[in-house]
């Protein structure tokens, strides 16, 4: 089966003498099958204006669009880590990636608001596996000397799509109507499908999938993840994950309308600014990872980096300085660049704590708790939004969130190794 993996590799475009070239294919295979899987969803914040004109929405029924999507995670990601535990990543990532593709075209049929929330849960189902399972390529490909900038590059998939959709799907819309977005993020996110099944290869020397239950008894198994639960990096997993990916996402969602309504921006340049913003996260992911490869502190203090800036960011925008246009306007680049960079340097933080054998559930559990400050933030904050007609109690849970992490878990981090 090895040979075979090696030979397969080498005619998919990795010289034989030295298979381990191959990485590089993979790393890029694997950011494009995030970047298509996440790309509709990601430019969700770019249509808001759009949605909500088109089918009369408030903010936190935009925001409930977005929780739809990522509401099947919550368990799919737990299962999608046992499959890639036990089967390889080809096949786990590319049918589930297809699962989005097709879902998003069904969804262009909708005939209002409830059916289309229906169609993102199912979306949702289809992209448990692409978060855990192109993250678990990467790192089977990568050692720990190189392994935080590849997975900074892979993580920027997310970000990359989103800010690719935010420039594109707002022109698709204003020319086709909004059902038509819905079709290119189906064929985009079928497109990575194909390639990621078409090209990718386990490494030379990673062990066979296991097609078989484990020998171990089912209570000996729970026992072992219920410890993994007890672990102080586990704690700094889930506090810093939630807190982050709540920013991550409000920043997403809250974007063009904030600078739409309290700045007075038109939509378009709105737009612009929210696609700068997501390219500094991609920015970010990669130097933040890299950085963290170098870090004497480890990777979870680039993490630490990050909620501090975060919270820098954001107390801004809950000052008058905030509603002016270009202040607003640098502040969410730099919320990008940290808010959204963050996310290279945990991931490879969390592949490396993980047990041996383990790592498909370690991914699977750390990204099951961030979706329930996903599922839950987006229509919270616009919430927030419309009972105040303010953005300002929007920021400020997130910044709350965001120093109640930082505080819990900073102290015995910093110290030296």
């Amino acid at each position: 089966m090895v040979g075979m993996t090696q030979q397969t590799a080498g005619r998919a475009g990795s010289p034989a003498r030295d298979p381990w070239r191959y990485r590089w294919i993979v790393l890029g295979i694997a950011t494009f099958a995030q970047a298509a899987s996440g790309f509709f969803v990601g430019g969700i914040g770019a249509l808001g204006v759009h949605l909500q004109s088109a089918l009369d929405l408030s903010t936190a029924q935009l925001g409930l669009l977005i929780s739809a999507a990522q509401l099947a995670p919550l368990a799919g990601l737990l299962v999608a880590g046992e499959l890639l535990d036990r089967y390889s990543e080809r096949w786990v990532v590319g049918i589930g990636a297809s699962a989005v593709g097709l879902s998003l075209g069904a969804a262009s049929l909708a005939p209002g608001y409830t059916v289309l929330l229906v169609a993102l849960l199912v979306v949702g189902v289809g992209y448990s596996t692409v978060q855990p399972g192109g993250s678990k390529s990467v790192a089977s490909w990568f050692d720990a000397s190189q392994r935080g900038f590849a997975m900074g590059i892979r993580q920027a998939g997310l970000p990359l799509g989103a800010a690719l959709a935010s420039a594109v799907l707002p022109l698709v819309a204003e020319e086709f109507g909004w059902r038509a977005t819905l079709l290119t993020g189906g064929f985009v996110a079928l497109l990575g499908a194909g390639l990621f099944m078409g090209c990718y290869r386990r490494p030379p020397t990673a062990p066979a999938p296991q097609d078989k239950e484990p020998s171990d008894p089912l209570a000996a198994q729970l026992r072992a993840r219920l410890r993994m639960l007890r672990e102080p990096s586990t704690v700094k997993i889930m506090l810093s994950g939630t807190s982050l990916i709540s920013v991550q996402y409000g920043v997403g969602i809250l974007t063009v309308l904030h600078l739409h309504q309290a700045s007075s921006v038109g939509a378009g340049k709105a737009a612009l600014v929210l696609v700068a913003s997501q390219g500094a996260g991609v920015a970010g992911r990669i130097c933040l990872a890299a950085w963290s490869d170098r870090s004497r502190y480890g990777r979870y203090a680039i993490v630490l980096v990050c909620m501090v800036a975060v919270i820098a960011g954001l107390a801004v925008l809950m000052t008058p300085a905030g509603r002016a246009p270009v202040v607003a306007s640098a502040v969410f680049v730099w919320l990008g660049f940290f808010g959204f960079g963050w996310y290279g340097p945990w991931v490879a933080y969390v592949t490396e704590a993980a047990p041996p054998g383990k790592t498909g559930f370690a991914l699977g559990l750390a990204m099951s708790v961030n979706q329930i400050a996903i599922v839950t933030a987006p229509p919270v904050l616009g919430l927030l939004v419309d009972l105040t007609s303010s953005f300002t109690p929007a920021w400020a849970l997130l910044s709350l969130l965001t120093l109640i992490a930082l505080a819990v878990t900073a102290a015995a981090e910093l110290r030296p190794r």
